[in-house]
């Protein structure tokens, strides 16, 4: 019987809140240092803050403890982290969200084009930027509404969206990214679930596409008020992989 590698990348659902602040930093490296990347940053103000770190963290696990189930009993949200061993511990080095979607009760997550998220906390008073949120949000899952909701007379309705994944720039191109990927992809098959999406990054697309995602369309377009024409926007791609193509 082979030994695992103790060296080796490990791919472990979360189950203790305390993973939340070390995932949160590994999550600020790559999308807000690294990338700049416009939606994250705009949800997350402060994040290179003591103090925002200590917030974000917490709204991911005000997240984590509210996950629902299907009717089977499975989590309609999985957080992930991937580690690699490092002075006698193991660290974080890449972060994933799965989230089981559909237009049917008991399903999954029920998927929405009304983005119904209380932004009050992150911008108090602030209308102007609880509405730049919301409309770029909208923008961004707007396909998936619309391909969950196609798939509502399937059996089952459901699938499974890659909602995050994003390693430390550190640890990069180092197939980390795609073991995160590949967990969900084998995580949908044991729930007979055959099909998955993601709204990929421009950086992040390449490798989706050699795991078997594939397009859907041009990049997304962000639907926002000319107030908002002149702000950052990142390149996303909805993509979309299924078991039945294989």
């Amino acid at each position: 019987m082979a030994t695992p590698d103790k060296d080796a990348v490990l791919v472990e659902v979360i189950n203790n809140e305390d993973d939340f602040t070390e995932g949160y930093q590994c999550i600020s490296e790559a999308f807000g240092r690294q990338i700049h990347d416009g939606i994250w940053t705009a949800f997350n103000p402060g994040w290179e803050t003591p103090e925002g770190q200590v917030a974000g963290a917490n709204r991911m696990v005000q997240r984590w403890r509210s996950v629902t189930t299907d009717n089977k009993g499975n989590p309609n949200t999985v957080f992930l982290k991937a580690t690699l061993p490092d002075g006698g511990r193991r660290i974080i080095v890449g972060f994933a969200v799965w989230v089981q979607a559909s237009a049917v009760e008991g399903y999954g997550n029920i998927a929405s084009d009304d983005v119904k998220m209380d932004l009050e906390p992150l911008y108090p008073g602030n209308e102007t930027e609880q509405r730049f949120l919301r409309q770029m949000l909208g923008s961004l899952t707007k396909r998936r509404v619309e391909y969950v909701r196609a798939k509502a007379t399937a059996d089952p309705p459901a699938i499974m969206a890659l909602d995050l994944c994003v390693t430390h720039p550190a640890f990069q191109r180092r197939g980390i990214a795609s073991k995160l990927v590949q967990w969900g992809l084998d995580e949908a098959r044991r729930r007979g679930i055959p099909d998955a999406t993601t709204e990929a990054s421009s950086m992040g697309r390449h490798a989706y596409a050699k795991l078997g995602f594939k397009p859907r369309g041009s990049d997304i377009v962000y639907e926002v008020d000319d107030e908002f024409s002149s702000r950052d926007k990142p390149p996303n791609l909805f993509m979309v992989y299924s078991h039945n193509s294989e």
